[in-house]
């Protein structure tokens, strides 16, 4: 219900800021960019759809080869008592367990292309369990409340745009986004399970979030030794060795258990096809109506008001040109890699806003995006206070990389 009422806001709120440039400012133009942005965004969301189908395929059917070889069960044992806390509603041992697991790996590695397929195999494999199928169930949220919070220890993605945007080390950001992730994600476990009551003083959840806590503290120990150089190299090794590994171990446990591998690949992949077709209409929906916020103007006029805000309260308002960059991020990835490349163009990668740009792009995730795909692929409506937790897990690392930022950089 809350998606809802978002999604006709973009709409009106676009209409009322384009009759006001119209017929205020006598700007003729502003319809026709508007349905232009319509038709544009509709087909960068059937290209996405489209593009991401070919992933789909590769990672369901690498999953497909996993879940018959014994290792999606197996993992579902191993993260039992942490999930068995997150996740009371999921039975003990559920195929979805593993499912949810990889794919925070994946976003941990700052793999999103190898992320969003386990996604939405854990989605559909939770949507099995749902007696409402058009309402999300206390563990769909909490999953997505955890990629939306983008808990992210390699920000590879981000560390190569800063390379192609010629700044002098790309890896800089590396622990200001390791820190401002921290929060965030912490911000949605804490916010998910005071909804849900879950008890977060019993010992498995002081063991997860300690044991999170020290693998935050110990990468950020590990990276900053290293020589600056060296940091972005290091990463992205450790990040594909390891998802290389989890295909050959998939591909090693199919045939210990005797399964034809190419045939479960095959059926894997046909299920990815499925997926990415259905998308397709929940992505157009929120990729038009983002577009025509961001087109009419609404969003510069947003951005202008913070930071007149913040300059009549007399706080430093440097990170103001970084917010295009924030706003965007829970709407939009594609859009929000465009703000963060556009603030180092403007003013240089190695600015504190680009680099503050840097930072909160890697700080959090697409919430609207995630919300529209994931729930999109098993049509489910109504969303609960997915929003709501995703949302302000947003806010919160935005803050932290604004504050990190001003640490690390000023």
């Amino acid at each position: 219900m809350v998606l809802n009422y978002i999604w006709i806001g973009f709409f009106l709120v676009a209409f009322v800021v384009a009759l006001v440039k119209a017929f205020a400012f006598g700007d003729t133009e502003i319809f026709t960019a508007l349905m232009g942005s319509t038709f544009e965004s509709a087909k960068t969301a059937f290209e996405l759809s489209i593009g991401l189908t070919g992933v789909l395929s590769l990672w369901l059917g690498f999953m497909k080869i996993g879940e018959r070889g014994g290792v999606v069960a197996f993992l579902s044992r191993l993260v039992a008592p942490v999930f068995q806390k997150l996740f009371p509603d999921l039975p003990r041992n559920h195929p979805a367990g593993g499912s949810i697991f990889m794919n925070l790996s994946a976003n941990m590695l700052g793999l999103d292309n190898a992320a969003t397929p386990l996604g939405l195999k854990a989605m559909q494999q939770m949507q099995e369990l749902n007696p409402q199928k058009d309402r999300a169930t206390n563990p769909m949220i909490m999953f997505l409340a955890l990629n939306t919070s983008g808990l992210t220890l390699i920000p590879i993605s981000v560390m190569v745009y800063r390379a192609q945007m010629g700044a002098a080390n790309p890896s800089d950001v590396f622990l200001p986004i390791l820190i401002a992730t921290y929060f965030s994600t912490l911000t949605a476990v804490v916010a998910v399970c005071l909804y849900q009551k879950i008890n977060l003083l019993n010992r498995s959840m002081l063991l997860f979030l300690g044991g999170l806590t020290a693998i935050i503290g110990l990468l950020t120990f590990f990276f900053s030794s290293l020589p600056k150089d060296k940091v972005g190299l290091y990463s992205a090794f450790g990040a594909n060795f390891l998802l290389l590994t989890i295909i050959v171990g998939f591909i090693v446990a199919g045939l210990r258990k005797k399964i034809n591998v190419y045939e479960a690949f095959i059926d894997g992949a046909k299920d990815g096809f499925k997926t990415a077709v259905t998308i397709i209409p929940y992505l157009v929906a929120m990729l038009v109506a983002v577009g025509l916020f961001r087109v009419s103007g609404a969003m510069d006029v947003l951005i202008g008001g913070i930071a007149a805000l913040f300059e009549w309260m007399g706080v430093n308002a440097d990170f103001v040109g970084a917010l295009p960059t924030a706003l965007m991020k829970p709407l939009s990835g594609s859009g929000a890699r465009g703000m963060m490349v556009d603030a180092m163009r403007t003013y240089g990668a190695d600015s504190f806003v680009g680099r503050l740009a840097s930072t909160i792009q890697g700080a959090t995730d697409t919430t609207f995006y995630i919300l529209a795909v994931y729930f999109g692929s098993i049509g489910v409506k109504h969303t609960r206070y997915a929003v709501t937790c995703g949302l302000l897990a947003d806010l919160v690392g935005i803050v932290a990389a604004i504050l990190v930022a001003y640490i690390f950089f000023a």
